[in-house]
């Protein structure tokens, strides 16, 4: 007989074994709202057979196994044969296997194809998110591959397959490919245009050599990267094969994998190139042009990371303290618990809003839409990303003890919550690359402004808080000092007025109170207590209704 005191009692049961979609009523909504009918009707399984998968023990378990095991470089082989492999945990085949067969990372060509890929990403990535990095890179690579209509023939097709292999061949003997990207060196970081990697021209059909370094490489097991170089007529765009066409290795010396804070089931090396053979992507001189696309495209997907951590951290705190007891009654219950998970579940349930409203923009692919992007998409990814990590610390403090541990999934969260606001430009850059499309481009602000003006008259926090940015969007003294304010302030707006045009009005009251009414305090949990706080907890519990 058991003794009394190894009794268990009053812990909750693990968060396993639900549909991670179908109890997400925020993502469905907006599912629901951005697609058509005839398309909702044909995304709806797969997304909710992919939403039972995300939150089955099976599926935990190959995220913990992907992370408990991390990427190991074999730099040679048995006879001293440079191979430069990196050999993962067969979790993290299982988990890129199971992301490429569901279609994430095709996008560009489907019907509502980027509202399905972010809804599936946002779904996907809450089971591990580490391995979110290859398909997000080999997702938004497609619109740099298209400025060269050969390569997009040869590539995009393996790109967007629902096929993995994760054998390292030639590309065209592959039934589906993934790739990464290499832009940053040492001794320029995110200011690429100071790299030093030389490319020299060949015999004139677009063939270069690579000689150089690059300090970042991400998911450098993959088929093949998009690389910037120094060519003779400047920094131009590359396309690097991982293996060439007639089955040998490419120089491709990997020299370390980094040693990171999260994201460990996932590698990022430092890689020296030595006549490396590769294809140029677009005009000499016009790399940064060339790419741009794609790093708008990973932007998103930064975003999008970042509210799957942000729904998943919610989704346990709500969790737990329905089922966790203390001091006479439910956790959950408790009119300060209550405020704890009702912020949290606003910053969350924001984010997801406007990263659905951003891939609707790029299903949509109009002027205007396109215009709204330029904006939208460095100022959400500025915002929502640092947002993400004192939400999960938050979040992990509503398990007490019990988040601290390593079982309970929260520190891998936490370890991963600042990562978004780092890859693809730190908040500076975003910060920098909201202002010059503010100087560069009017249609930019003009299509901002309209999609906030969308909400006018129907709060009046937010009718003043648009006046107050236009009052500091005319103001350009100091503005660069400034910007990450201003910044800021649009993206609050922007989720202010989605929020009180979409959601129900307890969270929309809640948002325009606190975030733009000032009626906050520098924590999570002090909302004003005479709002409709337990509605709002309620729509963030991660049930199926």
């Amino acid at each position: 007989m058991a003794a009394t005191t190894h009794t268990v009692s009053n812990q909750a049961p693990p968060l396993l074994g639900y549909d991670v979609f179908g109890a997400d009523r925020v993502l469905t909504e907006a599912v629901e709202r951005h697609l058509p009918a005839d398309l909702l009707d044909e995304a709806r399984g797969p997304l909710a057979e992919l939403g039972r998968s995300a939150g089955s023990a099976r599926t935990a378990e190959w995220g913990a196994q992907a992370n408990e095991n991390p990427p190991r470089l074999r730099t040679h082989d048995r006879y001293g044969n440079r191979v430069d492999e990196v050999e993962f945990h067969p979790a993290w085949h299982r988990l890129l296997g199971h992301a490429v067969t569901a279609g994430l990372t095709d996008a560009w060509d489907r019907p509502g194809g980027h509202v399905r890929r972010t809804a599936g990403f946002l779904v996907w990535t809450q089971a591990e998110a580490g391995h979110g990095c290859p398909l997000s890179m080999t997702h938004a690579a497609v619109p740099a591959l298209r400025t060269d209509p050969a390569v997009a023939a040869e590539w995009e097709p393996l790109l967007t397959s629902r096929v993995y292999e994760e054998e390292l061949r030639p590309a065209g003997q592959k039934a589906g490919a993934l790739l990464g990207m290499g832009m940053t060196e040492k001794q320029g970081g995110t200011d690429v245009r100071s790299n030093t990697t030389r490319a020299e021209p060949l015999s004139g059909a677009g063939e270069y050599l690579l000689t150089g370094h690059k300090w970042f490489c991400s998911a450098p097991m993959s088929d093949g990267f998009l690389v910037l170089a120094q060519a003779p007529g400047g920094l131009t765009c590359f396309l690097l094969p991982r293996v060439l066409p007639d089955g040998t290795r490419n120089v491709f010396a990997i020299q370390r994998l980094k040693d990171k804070l999260g994201n460990r089931s996932n590698a990022s090396a430092e890689v020296e190139f030595d006549g490396t053979w590769v294809r140029r992507i677009g005009e000499e001189g016009r790399g940064v042009r060339t790419i741009i696309d794609m790093v708008a495209a990973t932007r998103l997907d930064c975003v999008t990371g970042s509210a799957a951590l942000m729904r998943q951290a919610v989704a346990q705190a709500v969790h737990h303290t329905t089922y966790r007891s203390a001091f006479g009654g439910l956790l959950v219950d408790k009119p300060l618990m209550r405020n704890v998970l009702a912020d949290l579940a606003l910053e969350s349930e924001a984010a997801t809003v406007l990263a659905m409203r951003l891939a609707a923009a790029y299903d949509a692919g109009t002027e205007s839409e396109s215009a709204f992007l330029r904006i939208a998409v460095p100022a959400a990814k500025y915002w929502v990303t640092k947002r993400c990590a004192p939400l999960v610390a938050e979040a992990l403090e509503c398990l007490g003890g019990n988040g601290y541990v390593e079982e309970s999934g929260m520190p891998r969260l936490l370890r991963e919550a600042p990562l978004n606001s780092i890859w693809e430009g730190s908040g500076n850059v975003q910060a920098l690359d909201v202002l010059r499309a503010l100087q560069r481009e009017p249609l930019a602000l003009n299509a901002f402004l309209q999609e906030v003006g969308r909400a006018r008259g129907a709060d009046h926090r937010l009718d003043r808080a648009i006046r107050d940015l236009l009052t500091e969007l005319a103001d350009l003294q100091g503005i660069e000092a400034r910007a990450r304010r201003l910044v800021e302030r649009m993206a609050l707006v922007l989720q202010g007025s989605l929020l009180v045009r979409w959601a129900p009005p307890g969270v929309a009251d809640a948002f325009c109170a606190s975030r733009l009414g000032g009626e906050w305090g520098s924590a999570f949990g002090t909302l004003p207590h005479t709002l409709d706080l337990a509605s709002v907890v309620e729509r963030a519990r991660p049930v199926e209704r």
